[in-house]
């Protein structure tokens, strides 16, 4: 009998145990939400994580000795009413000559503007490069300049040994382009010599009316179709239908002219881009057919040759300019209307290759008759622009 009841007691304990265990468990553990049934990724059920920031009040950091200066760009921006954000010359030549990294890491400083007005806060080092570029803007010309651009095509290089008397060598950053200054009688002598060669060519002339330190393009494009791939059309037979694209090719020109004050020393920046279609690559494709046959069609794969300069010049403004990107891709090709008349394959020239010769020459301002030329001076080698910018 006391077995029996001490059996019974142990089975009951034993029952309330599991019972409050169970209890606490349940009390301690909750089930992670559902959503259609599914777990919800522990990654979810976190709250999304935030950038910190930090507000600062007080004076900006002066361990460099930084100083906040303002430049009144009125003078230069009240003449340029018909153009849009004209103030932005001015930051982008500021950006050339100091490069782009100084006002993005230490020391602290940065770089603003607004149509009248350029502020700054940087060492009084950096000041002094920035009054320099500011003062060519507001006491350098105020109204529109010439600027007269011709572009000559000439498929041998060869010409250079009757003109190496008649120029002078400027350095070049750009691999593969060549720079030369000449008086303005040379620049003259020069353009017969290569005018009265066969395989020279005129591509442009042109005389651009710029403000001092903007922008101005120049561009000559045109576009070439060509099958880009095969797509399935359901009304034709067979059952397939080309899709035409178009790539352009030719040549697109920008410079950026800046007159020092005196206006006796010019400043270019100048951007070009050439691109040609060498060939299009043909590639055949064998397309199934509902009869189980197979259509015989194919696609084109342009061949480009292109060609690009990003460079700085510096130079005396009444000298001219002339820039050659040695034998590359003609910006201007012109096919021959019979092709045994084509004399390239005999003469050793590839064919839609030409020496690209740009003439640039300051014109004084608007309006005026160029003044005669004077001696000859030293080149001024050129400036590339530091940083990224």
């Amino acid at each position: 009998m006391f077995q029996k009841t001490l059996h019974a007691s142990l089975t009951i304990a034993l029952a309330i145990g599991f019972a409050t265990s169970a209890r606490s468990l349940n009390a301690q553990v909750t089930p992670p939400p559902t959503t259609g049934g599914l777990s919800t990724p522990p990654s979810m059920q976190r709250a999304p994580a935030t950038t910190a920031a930090t507000s600062v009040s007080g004076q900006l950091p002066r361990d460099a000795n930084q100083e906040f200066r303002q430049y009144d760009l009125s003078r230069y921006t009240n003449n340029l009413s018909k153009i849009d954000k004209p103030e932005q010359a001015v930051v982008d030549w500021v950006l050339r000559e100091t490069g782009t990294d100084v006002w993005f890491s230490e020391p602290f400083g940065f770089l603003s503007t607004n149509r009248n007005m350029l502020t700054t806060y940087h060492t009084p080092e950096m000041q002094a490069v920035v009054k320099k570029m500011v003062d060519r803007f507001v006491n350098g010309p105020t109204d529109p300049q010439i600027l007269k651009m011709r572009l000559l095509t000439v498929s041998s290089p060869n010409w250079r040994a009757r003109a190496l008397p008649l120029i002078q060598d400027v350095n070049v950053q750009s691999p593969g382009v060549q720079a030369w200054l000449l008086t303005k009688e040379n620049a003259a002598v020069l353009i017969s010599m290569l005018s009265s060669r066969t395989d020279a060519r005129e591509s442009q002339n042109s005389q651009m009316t710029i403000y001092n330190g903007q922008t101005q393009s120049l561009s000559s494009t045109k576009g070439r179709t060509y099958v880009r791939t095969i797509r399935q059309a359901s009304t034709v037979w067979p059952p397939y239908e080309p899709e035409i694209s178009e790539v352009h090719e030719g040549y697109q020109l920008e410079i950026s002219p800046l007159l020092d004050t005196d206006g006796k020393t010019i400043e270019c920046v100048i951007r070009a881009q050439i691109d040609q279609v060498d060939k299009l690559v043909p590639v055949g494709i064998d397309l199934p057919l509902p009869n189980g046959q197979s259509h015989r069609t194919q696609i084109e794969v342009p061949q480009i040759v292109s060609w690009r300069l990003h460079e700085r010049f510096r130079w005396d403004s009444d000298m001219v300019l002339l820039l050659s990107c040695g034998v590359i891709a003609s910006p201007d090709r012109q096919t021959s209307s019979n092709p045994l008349l084509n004399l390239d394959r005999f003469i050793g020239n590839t064919p839609g290759r030409a020496d690209a010769l740009l003439f640039i020459t300051f014109g004084g301002r608007a309006g005026e008759g160029l003044a005669p030329a004077p001696a000859p001076q030293a080149a001024v080698a050129g400036s590339p622009s530091r940083g990224r910018y």
